[in-house]
Order: structure tokens, then sequence, then C-alpha cells
């Protein structure tokens, strides 16, 4: 007889789910951001708006208070938590991932989200784990709860 070994049932991957809250999250991000824009700061002469000085790090301040820190504290960002997901560690010790893996994961968010996700998506399909590359360099993955 074969040496049968049984078929490990795969990994559900949540790509649509994850999708959706990475809109939500940086839909939120993106429109305090340009509010916060028009609202400080200045028009050149074709009327695009700018941000000089320390006021230009706000957006980026709120970016990793809502995100980051939102993960760290909570386990879960606003959009994430919106449809029931959450990032754990692959070591399965801690509960909630260290403010250190959720700067690492959405560090790389801007290539796992180039071209509407597609790097995303492809790289999850790819991985025995279905992690992004924010998830890989975090050692982490996302969950359903």
């Amino acid at each position: 007889m074969d040496n049968f070994e049984p078929q490990k049932e795969p990994k559900p991957k949540y790509i649509s789910r994850r999708f959706l809250a990475g809109c939500i999250d940086y839909t939120i991000v993106n429109t305090i951001a340009f509010m916060f824009i028009f609202t400080v700061g200045t028009p050149d002469n074709e009327g695009v708006y700018h941000l000089e000085g320390l006021p230009s790090l706000i957006p980026i301040l709120f970016w990793l208070f809502l995100i980051v820190c939102t993960e760290t504290w909570f386990g879960a960002t606003v959009g994430n938590s919106m449809v029931r997901l959450k990032p754990v560690t692959l070591s399965g010790y801690a509960t909630n991932i260290s403010f250190t893996q959720s700067l690492q994961r959405h560090l790389l968010d801007p290539i796992d989200m180039f071209f509407f996700g597609v790097v995303g998506i492809l790289v999850i399909q790819s991985s025995d784990k279905n992690q992004r590359l924010g998830d890989i360099w975090a050692k982490t993955t996302v969950t359903k709860y």
C-alpha cells in the first residue's frame, strides 16, 4: 500500500475581508488627512494645498495613531474590527501583536496595496500562512474572530 497522508484543509485567506478592511482604514486616514491639509495648508498659484514644517508631520502621526497604535492597543484596526479580523503572532504566545510588529506590518502597506492590492493578493495566495509582505516581515498572520 502507498504511504497515504491525509490532505490538509487549506486555511481560509479572507482576501475580500482584508481588502475591505484596508479600504475602510485608509478611507478614514486619507479623508482626515485631506481635511487637515485643506484646513491648515496654504494654496500655491495653481491652487494646490501644501503643508510646511511641523504641521506636515501631523497626517503621518495620525496614520501612526489610527492604524498602528489602535491595532496594538485593541488587537485590530477599525477596518479589521468591522470585518471581524485580527492579526496574530505566529508564535501564538501573545494575545495582541506588539507595536513593532504592527509598525512592520503597515510600513509595507504601500507595496501590499500597490495596483489596487494585486501585490498583496498574489503574496497571500502564494504564502503557506496566508501572509502579506508586512505579515511575513512582522511574523504575523490574520485570522477571523
